[in-house]
């Protein structure tokens, strides 16, 4: 079969994949990244996540058109095009940061059983690894379409109740994304993640 044939044949297994993980993992589990929940705050809960592996890309564009293009470049690469040519298997959720004018960076997270020693390399050097450092986290969760109008509402939300429970945000806010684009959008988990920090407070208070 030719290579053309069987990326689009692994494709539209890792969708498959993708909605049978949607459907309450009744037939499918995928693996999401394990965290500790510090506290539930009105509007999001404040997590601790370990330090994480993620194959990620850059991609130029607007905010509702750069995921296909990410998505295709990184299910090739745990789809097989790395050195030794092994498949990874499909985690949740896919996310979503910005890192410039009009650009993107869509990140995969690896399975917790690699570590930067043993996960394949990339053959594309689109792709690129990362481990994310052990961090805090306030995360405000929603259902529903995948537009940046929605985003940006629960975005906003989630950044005025940080403010209001004495937290300070850390860089930009993270979209994340736990469902395959055929799943029913009241269904869909989908949520706003932004890294904090505890303001300071005055001496004596």
């Amino acid at each position: 079969m030719p290579r053309s044939n069987i990326r689009r044949a692994t494709l539209a297994a890792l969708a498959l994949a993708l909605i049978l993980g949607s459907i309450g993992g009744a037939l499918m589990a995928t693996e999401q990244p394990a965290y500790t929940l510090i506290e539930q705050q009105r509007g999001f809960e404040l997590r601790r996540y370990p330090p994480l592996l993620v194959a990620e890309v850059e991609v130029e564009g607007t905010f509702d058109a750069v995921g296909g293009r990410a998505f295709r470049l990184l299910a090739d690469y745990i789809f097989g095009n790395n050195q030794g040519s092994r498949k990874i298997a499909m985690t949740a959720p896919v996310t979503q940061q910005p890192s410039g004018e009009a650009r993107y960076r869509i990140s995969f997270i690896m399975p917790a059983h690699f570590t930067r020693e043993t996960l394949p390399r990339p053959n594309d050097g689109r792709v690129h690894i990362r481990e994310i450092p052990a961090r805090l986290v306030a995360a405000h969760r929603y259902s529903g379409g995948w537009g940046e109008g929605r985003y940006r509402e629960h975005e906003s939300q989630l950044l005025a109740a940080v403010q209001g429970a004495g937290l300070s945000p850390v860089g930009t806010p993270i979209y994340a994304r736990y469902n395959s684009p055929f799943s029913l959008p009241f269904l869909r988990r989908n949520e706003v993640l932004v890294e904090v920090e505890r303001v300071p407070t005055a001496l004596g208070d």
